[in-house]
Parts: C-alpha cells; sequence; structure tokens
C-alpha cells in the first residue's frame, strides 16, 4: 500500500556528461546532483548520480544511486530506477522507485520499504523530489 510522505528535498544539479551507448542503444546522460530536506523527520544531504537514456517512444529510462548523510553521522545508501519525460519548458520529470540501506537508528523505517518518487529537474538545473512509502 503507497504510504506517507516520508522525504522532500530540493538542490541543483552538479554535472553532466554523455556516455556512448552500448549493444545499440542510444547514449545515456549521466547526471549528478547535491540536494538537501527532510527523511522520516530527519535533515539530511543527498548526493546522488544517475543516468537517462531516450526511448524509442520518446519517454527516458533512468537507474541511479546515492548516499544520504544526516547529523550525528547518521547515513543512508540508496538504489532507484524510475521513467521519464521531457517537460514543456526544457526540463524533465521522473516517476520511479527507490530501495535504501542502512544501520543508523535514525533510518530504521526505511529498512524493508520501497520508496516511490516524484523527480523534476528544470532547464536551469533546480532539482526537487518527494518519496512515499511503499510498505
Amino acid at each position: 500500500m503507497l504510504g506517507d510522505l516520508i522525504a522532500e528535498e530540493q538542490g541543483r544539479i552538479t554535472g553532466r556528461r554523455v556516455l556512448p551507448g552500448e549493444h545499440g542503444l542510444p547514449p545515456t546522460v549521466e547526471t549528478s546532483y547535491a540536494a538537501s530536506g527532510t527523511l522520516l523527520g530527519v535533515p539530511v544531504q543527498d548526493m546522488g548520480t544517475y543516468t537517462a537514456r531516450l526511448r524509442d517512444d520518446g519517454t527516458l529510462e533512468g537507474g541511479g544511486q546515492g548516499v544520504l548523510m544526516g547529523p550525528g553521522g547518521a547515513h543512508a545508501s540508496w538504489r532507484g530506477h524510475g521513467v521519464g519525460t521531457f517537460t514543456e519548458s526544457g526540463g524533465n520529470s521522473f516517476r520511479g522507485s527507490v530501495v535504501y540501506e542502512t544501520d543508523s537508528p535514525e533510518f530504521a523505517g526505511l529498512r524493508g520499504v520501497a520508496g516511490v518518487f516524484e523527480w523534476e529537474n528544470s532547464a536551469d538545473g533546480e532539482v526537487a523530489g518527494k518519496l512515499w512509502a511503499w510498505r
């Protein structure tokens, strides 16, 4: 069941590069970002990198990973996968799922939970995301 909103964050893209396609697929774009927000009510800094590939139907397929850091050494890592579309303003918008790994007590609520996310990139490099628990 889709649960409560457990995270929100905002930040900026810190880098992009184009990687060659493999096995006859088009090139992928690798994007890195830094964001801050809250996860399970804990203030966090999030660093992540994901790649996106243009599909034949004009949508994007992406996947990535990252690290979250909270106060006092709290930490978690994540891996995600999703699909996206281009926006009229020149950015893109993704929807997908994410799973976490952590041994920090502050993030114990992430264990055994998949997250469902919305992620937006603006044309000028701003990023914003929301995450809901899926139990």
